[in-house]
């Protein structure tokens, strides 16, 4: 079956990756490596974090409940002085933004698909409108009130696109948030360098 849609998704394939302002704050609070992602992963879907990210905690009511999470772990770092890091990350990269543009000239159709948080001016994180004018259709979480990797939200974006999943490619740089698309029978991408995935996108794409 041909490929008729390409997912992207934004902090850490169309922007900036978010880790890397996690590691640079670890490093500067004397924190282990990973220990932010570990506490995001180890709370679950009850968690701060992803609780956030389905739009159902306020910002400040996010860094209460994070605080004590951060607290509760052993760590006594500021949640807002780490969200407003995370909130200046969001560089975009052209090269993606190119192939995108790309992308729909040849007829695909370009969807992105993010897990976000909403901001106290009604915005969301990674919601710029200069970035939702490059794409078909513009998931997010906050808004959805479901997250990836849950397989709601990939069956959103599949029926917004109107395709199968086996018509479908996804770039994700997270290896959880890629697994459950794959099962629905997407081809996934695991994005570790713009280069490299642009270079597996257009094979995935030339293939017959």
């Amino acid at each position: 079956m041909s490929i008729k849609a390409v997912i992207f998704d934004l902090g850490g394939v169309v922007l900036d990756s978010p880790m890397e302002i996690f590691a640079a704050f670890e490093k500067k609070h004397g924190l282990s490596k990973n220990f932010l992602n570990r506490l995001v992963v180890n709370s679950g879907q009850q968690g701060a974090w992803a609780r956030l990210e389905r739009g159902e905690l306020t910002l400040d009511e996010f860094f209460a409940a994070f605080d004590e999470e951060l607290r509760n772990a052993g760590a006594d770092i500021s949640s807002q002085e780490l969200m407003s890091a995370v909130n200046d990350f969001a560089n975009l990269r052209p090269n993606m933004i190119r192939e995108i543009r790309r992308l729909r000239k040849m007829g695909y159709l370009v969807a992105a698909l993010t897990n976000n948080w909403l901001l106290d001016d009604g915005g969301t994180s990674t919601g710029m409108d200069v970035l939702k004018a490059e794409f078909d259709v513009f998931i997010e979480s906050s808004r959805a009130g479901v997250a990836k990797p849950d397989p709601k939200i990939y069956e959103m974006v599949l029926r917004e696109l109107g395709v199968r999943a086996e018509e479908a490619v996804f770039l994700d740089d997270v290896g959880r948030n890629l697994k459950p698309a794959r099962q629905m029978g997407m081809t996934t991408i695991k994005v570790t360098s713009v280069e490299n995935a642009l270079k597996e996108l257009n094979q995935v794409l030339s293939s017959p």
